[in-house]
């Protein structure tokens, strides 16, 4: 069983709207409304994969039933804390014209020490069956900037693979609790590991430093794909890329190449193999409009056109 964790859920609303400028008034063309939250789209992306999965995390409010009852709705199974606030709501633009996207997201609701509390009780009661487990996403307000890095702790403990996909304090204090998997961003990246990267040398230096600060395997994700060191024993520092494709919207590409390489994972495939298929989800999910939503028969016709690229070690001190 794999459990993907959302403390901040939300209803992701996203718009196609052509042209779009600030300022001026626009009507969209499609538009979509999900459930949504870094982790529910993980967890989506696995449930169309053919994985078993689980999510949980916090829900409030008439927002939190919406969320429920879409997840429901979608046979996603599962098991959220029901919190007295209100869940958010997140909005992406998506120009067609461009593919360009602007994303506003709320800040959420706030979680009392009790409900927290009780999230702790079933995620714990939860990953006794569990396999893998993916954190995902930001954390609401009243939850401690190191919660992430507890809960690793302890899942670590229970013999789980841990998977953390954040950014800023989440990140950086959970590297102490060494998950196994880490996978930001570019900019995340950068965050975490103090310097920006003008160049691509810098780029694949950060995977290094980031394996440095704790986490055993690091991947980070890219526009084209992603850089990333991982291996069971013998280290593996790769570069993989999928042919550029038309986009039609790549809100949650980035969730959609971590349910990927999970669910390749899981299946127990060799680690180049899981970004290989990290990669083509990744790509193939920006055909479709909305987070987490892929075609399996299009990401094994993709497989083929994801290159591999072994890349030398750099030094630690390179910079």
């Amino acid at each position: 069983m794999i459990i993907t964790v959302t403390l901040n859920a939300a209803i992701d609303k996203t718009l196609a709207v052509p042209n779009y400028r600030l300022g001026r008034r626009h009507r969209s063309v499609e538009q979509t409304s999900t459930a949504g939250g870094k982790g529910v789209n993980v967890a989506r992306a696995l449930k169309l994969l053919g994985q078993p999965v689980i999510a949980t995390g916090v829900a409030g409010g008439p927002t939190g039933t919406r969320i429920i009852e879409q997840l429901t709705e979608e046979a996603i199974l599962n098991d959220f804390v029901r919190i007295r606030e209100e869940s958010r709501t997140s909005t992406a633009v998506v120009d067609p014209a461009s593919g360009e996207q602007t994303e506003i997201n709320e800040w959420g609701p706030r979680v009392s020490p009790s409900e927290l509390e009780l999230f702790v009780d079933k995620l714990l009661y939860l990953a006794k069956g569990a396999d893998i487990c993916v954190f995902s996403g930001s954390l609401p307000r009243g939850v401690e900037p190191d919660f992430y890095g507890g809960m690793i702790g302890e899942l670590r403990k229970l013999g789980v693979v841990t998977v953390l996909d954040s950014e800023g304090d989440p990140l950086r204090l959970a590297m102490r609790a060494e998950p196994d998997v880490v996978t930001p961003n570019e900019t995340e990246a950068e965050e975490l590991v103090g310097h920006e990267f003008a160049e691509d040398e810098d780029r694949v230096l950060a995977v290094r430093e980031i394996v440095a600060l704790g986490a055993r395997d690091a991947i980070m994700t890219m526009a084209s794909g992603c850089l990333a060191t991982v291996g069971r024993g013998e280290r593996l520092l790769v570069r993989a890329t999928a042919e550029p494709l038309d986009p039609v919207s790549g809100v949650g590409s980035g969730d959609a190449l971590l349910a990927g390489y999970v669910a390749a994972r899981y299946s127990g495939r060799e680690p180049e193999e899981c970004l290989r298929f990290g990669v083509a989800c990744g790509a193939e999910s920006t055909q479709h409009f909305g987070a987490g939503v892929l075609d399996p028969r299009e990401v094994e016709r993709l497989l083929p056109s994801v290159s591999m690229a072994p890349l030398p070690e750099p030094a630690l001190d390179a910079r």
